[in-house]
């Protein structure tokens, strides 16, 4: 007689900070580096993909919670799939319409939050064995997560490449922006620091538990 594993559902404060600290997406976990380097050379630019990618995470994550026992494991993935385009579609056509300028800067990384391994990873991993509200908390946590990570990526860049920050001068008409970090390899630059950053900040969150 096969005895299956009861599903935890009970929701912790864990179950949301998961993402946002545990298990981050970009200074932890380092998934969906394409959107994270590429957009991130304003503030408004990441906070706008953050909350794209938010938007669709939680959503998914709820649908496929709500139909995970109706939907058979050989086309879950497929299945998963579908769910996922269409709310990238719904987000596609909101952003275009309210903001053209915004569309066109952000261009087909909209698109590609199809392929976004951090929502697929969630709706197979977590959503598709949870309830939905337990499913909501995570990926919650997991698209604040991403979109702090997007936001100190293009926070530095922004201010560091233009003396600005969402678009208000900082530093008067002498500053001379490092205009390296406002191109690609400049992404790289500050994501290595913040990396260095996160990975510190953590070892000495981790040496802390460990000595109480």
């Amino acid at each position: 007689m096969s005895a299956n594993k009861p599903v935890d559902e009970s929701i912790t404060f864990d179950t949301f900070m998961e993402g946002v600290w545990r298990q981050n997406p970009v200074f932890v976990m380092v998934l969906g580096m394409c959107p994270t380097l590429a957009v991130t050379v304003s503030a408004v630019n990441a906070v706008s993909m953050g909350l794209a990618t938010l938007f669709v995470l939680v959503s998914s994550c709820f649908l496929v919670s709500l139909i995970r026992n109706l939907v058979p494991k050989e086309v879950r993935i497929a299945t998963y799939i579908v769910i996922i385009a269409t709310f990238v579609t719904l987000v596609d056509y909101i952003i275009q319409a309210v903001s053209l300028s915004l569309y066109e800067a952000l261009g087909a990384f909209i698109q590609l939050i199809v392929v976004n391994c951090i929502i697929l990873g969630r709706a197979e991993a977590h959503a598709s064995k949870n309830p939905p509200l337990k499913a909501v908390v995570n990926a919650l946590g997991m698209g604040i997560g991403f979109t702090i990570g997007l936001l100190a990526l293009g926070a530095t860049r922004e201010i560091l490449g233009a003396g600005k920050l969402f678009g208000f001068s900082l530093f008067g008409e002498h500053f001379q922006p490092w205009v390296v970090m406002v191109l690609p390899p400049g992404g790289f630059f500050v994501l290595g620091g913040w990396l260095l950053l996160f990975s510190f900040m953590r070892s000495r969150s981790e040496k802390g538990v460990a000595h109480e």
